[in-house]
């Protein structure tokens, strides 16, 4: 690998950080060893990139930086295609039609044309698995209640058919195949809880952000549930 290649590479990590990582975790990352990160650090430094931090604290990107368009290898091509073609199956029209345009806006930004790429790309997501039976309708407005932080009225049926009215605070969404799954911190059980889309009967947003930041509510539930942060 050479050394400009590598440089690309270690940039391209940063930028997958929000906050300061460590030249350890993206030694092992890149494969190399750390004094080659403190090295690539200090070159990029005396370039310009605009790194933030320092040995023994960490690094991170600081915002705002463009990194000019980069050639995708065919596994990260295959990666792209397919993830879209998995949100275009998962019964929300907003999803699946903003995972295509972030395609075409990959293809027309790389300095050679993908689209011919893509469109023979030859990994698909089967059939039977494109549409399936979901309450579509209540993923959007929960969606945008994760974005914004805002308070969830909603009216819930649990597994036995009981029905009960829960304010809750949303923070994240997972989306299985069939199924989504809503967690939040319920006012009434005054705790984390589930709740199934298909589930949930209405949904009322109210437009009043929740007390507890989103990320702080997702470390605690993490924390309580043992789930590691890249889970």
């Amino acid at each position: 690998m050479s050394r400009t290649t590598r440089l690309f590479q270690l940039m391209d990590a940063l930028r997958g950080y929000r906050r300061p990582v460590t030249a350890a975790r993206l030694a092992e990352q890149l494969g190399v060893s750390e004094r080659t990160i403190y090295r690539d650090i200090q070159t990029l430094c005396s370039l310009g990139a605009p790194l933030e931090g320092a040995a023994g604290v960490g690094y991170r990107l600081k915002t705002g930086f463009f990194l000019p368009p980069l050639m995708f290898n065919m596994d990260e091509l295959e990666a792209l295609v397919l993830g879209a073609r998995w949100v275009r199956g998962q019964g929300d029209a907003a999803l699946a039609a903003a995972a295509q345009t972030a395609l075409a806006r990959i293809a027309a930004a790389t300095p050679k044309d993908l689209r011919d790429d893509m469109a023979e790309t030859s990994l698909w997501v089967p059939l039977g698995m494109e549409r399936q039976p979901v309450e579509e309708q209540h993923v959007g407005p929960v969606r945008e209640a994760i974005r914004y932080q805002h308070r969830l009225r909603i009216g819930y049926c649990d597994e036995h058919g009981q029905p009960s009215e829960r304010m809750v605070w949303p923070f994240a969404l997972a989306f299985f195949e069939g199924k989504r799954l809503l967690a939040a911190w319920c006012e009434l059980r005054a705790g984390f809880r589930h709740f199934r889309i298909d589930r949930i009967a209405t949904v009322e947003t109210t437009r009043e952000r929740y007390p507890t930041r989103r990320h702080e509510l997702l470390a605690s539930w993490r924390r309580e549930h043992n789930i590691r942060p890249d889970s």
